[in-house]
């Protein structure tokens, strides 16, 4: 049986499935797998994440097409590392253990950047911190292999994916070997693997050894034979890399260049002992069928009623009411994993299929009316970037909307915006939000603002969050953005297209502190133009470096992959802390950072009473310019930073300034 095999039929395939196959949860204890008549499971699943059955979590996707294929599967949800019976549930499968580290890699979901511990987990029942341990996957697959020697163990999800090969690990600072390798695992399924997934278990079933599945797209394996290998490209080693961040900066510019199914390579990388760590070229993008399909499987679309009593899973709050409609993305962020997991190849489902399962969404006893998003990893992409990614596929050198939109970019929200309408029309749907986000140099290179302008008018909730990142060219270029100039354009006409509307919506810029190429000085520059603005963000992230990312290649290298030049990184957590400051420089908290920060930026002319002024000086600061504010009023001279510090002002009473958004005076808030 091979993917192919799994099929619907028209409108009705969600319905033909889900009589086609058995009701309710999948296993999670020896009762309910007895229950289902199972006297020993094909898979057993062992993932970081609590059971949540609902198509945004990928064990859940997993799960349903293999036993859509006929293969049984239990899962263990957050077993006892500490307790190598808690990995024994179900005993020994016939095929395979299958691990996932959860939705999110386990290192992301349990520190911040800072390095602090999180004390909540969205993906455990009733937000409870410490249920996984940190690098989850390497932990459960040795936990595995100390209770079953033989048993095939197959590496799935974004923890897996994203360190398949040898990578840089943030939170140990240490250059670390493939995850197959640690984990003492058989086999990766990386990205998106509904395909790989069902090849690898009809491979089992037909009794070719684990050691022998060379041949799976999307997949990774080791081997001491690399001259069995067909046309592998060697990276270097590990050995090398370790010794030489500049051989490693190379290395992840091959991987970068070889993600697409198409024209991708296969790629070696050697280790001590004569072993080779082996990566497949991706899976094919799955169809706009196969997606159907794939979200058309019986899912029950919450989390296990066993975790009722504890609280339930935060984590289905913010998808519960939420559509999936693409995958894959041509943005080409640096500091964003999705074009090392996912792809550049955008994949969709069909209008049928989305708005089935809308009317499923309106029939739920919870919901008021109000679809919260429809999207994916960027909302507005709804189609392959151009046709040629079908045939060749994406260009390894070229990038779709950076730095200049590519001349064969299709930029077209037709299709986006029947759907949207579409949804807005079913009865008992009063809203339609997109929350996801959208790619804002992509809208402004569709020539039709049509959907631009029901953007505003149907689907903002007061506030549209937009990632412009940074204002300053040389950061954003590191950064794989496009120039700040394009924002301009897009935050002007929003505000335009809001003043015709006679509506009052915010636009929120995400923005980014301490990303390579970002000194203190970009650091003032976006400080200045958040004053400008009249702009005061209530959350500024942090640069995260979470593996594979061209970004953190950066980062741990201080050399840019892509031109081989060398990029100031800022590292020290004090001028990290000065970077965040300065983004929110009127919060009060933030008054010594800021000063210490515009010092040492030679930037000691943004500290004063003049309207550029950031923060206000000290008083003794005061002291020493000859009476501070008021001595300078009365004579009317000027103050250090060259301004004038104040003519003849009357008194005035001023209000407190909130550290809220302070959307004020420029057309940006408007």
């Amino acid at each position: 049986m091979t993917f192919q095999t799994l099929k619907t039929v028209g409108h009705n395939g969600r319905k033909e499935r889900k009589k086609g196959m058995a009701k309710g949860f999948l296993p999670v204890t020896r009762e309910e797998m007895e229950e289902r008549g199972i006297e020993r499971p094909d898979f057993v699943y062992v993932i970081g994440d609590a059971y949540v059955d609902h198509p945004s979590f990928g064990h859940a996707i997993i799960s349903r097409v293999l036993e859509a294929h006929g293969y049984s599967v239990c899962i263990i949800s957050q077993p006892d590392w500490k307790d190598e019976g808690s990995i024994d549930v179900f005993g020994r499968p016939k095929l395979a253990f299958l691990v996932s580290a959860g939705n999110m890699d386990s290192m992301v979901n349990h520190y911040y950047v800072s390095g602090k511990r999180r004390q909540e987990d969205a993906y455990t029942p009733g937000g409870k911190a410490g249920k996984r341990p940190d690098h989850a996957a390497v932990v459960y697959g040795n936990l595995i292999r100390r209770t079953y020697k033989d048993v095939p163990i197959i590496l799935g999800g974004i923890e897996a994916s994203l360190r398949r090969m040898a990578h840089y690990d943030y939170w140990s600072d240490s250059f670390r070997r493939s995850i197959l390798l640690d984990s003492q695992a058989d086999l990766i399924s990386y990205g998106m693997g509904e395909k790989s997934i069902v090849e690898i278990a009809d491979a089992l079933a037909s009794g070719i050894d684990v050691k022998d599945i060379t041949f799976v797209a999307g997949t990774v394996y080791k081997t001491k034979k690399p001259d069995e290998v067909y046309g592998g490209v060697r990276l270097p080693s590990y050995e090398e890399m370790k010794a030489d961040k500049k051989r490693y900066a190379d290395s992840f510019l091959v991987q970068h260049n070889n993600t697409d199914p198409i024209n991708g390579n296969v790629l070696m990388e050697g280790y001590p002992g004569g072993v080779y760590v082996v990566q497949n070229p991706p899976q094919k993008p799955l169809t706009m069928q196969e997606m159907d399909d794939v979200y058309a499987l019986p899912y029950m679309r919450t989390y296990h009623p066993s975790y009722e009593s504890q609280g339930g899973v935060p984590a289905i709050r913010e998808i519960k009411f939420s559509l999936i409609s693409n995958r894959g993305c041509f943005g080409g962020c640096s500091f964003c994993a999705l074009t090392f997991h996912q792809g550049r190849t955008v994949q969709v489902r069909s209008h049928e299929s989305i708005l089935e399962e809308a009317k499923e969404l309106i029939q739920d006893k919870d919901f008021k009316g109000y679809i919260h998003d429809v999207g994916g990893p960027t909302a507005n992409f709804r189609a392959p970037s151009c046709q040629d990614q079908l045939v060749r596929g994406v260009c390894k050198n070229r990038q779709c909307l950076f730095p200049k939109p590519c001349p064969h970019l299709n930029a077209d929200h037709r299709d986006y915006l029947k759907l949207l309408r579409s949804l807005r029309a079913l009865p008992g749907v009063k809203k339609v939000f997109i929350r996801s986000g959208i790619r804002f140099d992509y809208l402004l290179a569709d020539p039709d603002d049509t959907f631009f302008r029901e953007l505003v008018q149907y689907h903002v909730s007061g506030q549209l969050k937009v990632a412009p990142e940074h204002i300053c060219d040389a950061v954003l270029k590191r950064m794989g953005k496009p120039e700040n100039a394009v924002y301009e354009k897009f935050r002007k006409k929003y505000a335009r297209l809001n003043e015709e509307l006679g509506l009052k919506q915010y636009l929120v810029p995400y923005l980014m502190s301490s990303h390579p190429g970002s000194t203190l000085k970009e650091a003032v520059a976006l400080a200045e133009y958040l004053r400008d603005l009249g702009y005061m963000p209530e959350q500024v992230q942090d640069f995260y470096p979470t593996p594979s990312t061209m970004s953190t290649v950066m980062y741990y290298t201080e050399i840019d992959p892509r031109d081989g030049k060398p990029v100031y990184v800022c590292k020290n957590p004090h001028e990290k802390a000065m970077q965040r400051a300065l983004i929110q420089y009127r919060n009060p908290k933030n008054y010594d950072l800021v000063h210490e920060a515009l010092t040492k930026a030679g930037r000691t002319d943004l500290i004063g009473f003049g309207p550029k002024c950031l923060i206000r000086p000290r008083k003794e600061e005061r002291s020493r310019a000859g009476g501070g504010r008021k001595t300078a009023e009365r004579t009317g001279q000027t103050g250090k930073n060259g301004q004038m510090a104040g003519k003849s002002r009357q008194p005035e009473t001023r209000r407190k300034k909130t550290i809220r958004n302070v959307h004020q005076k420029k057309t940006g808030g408007k």
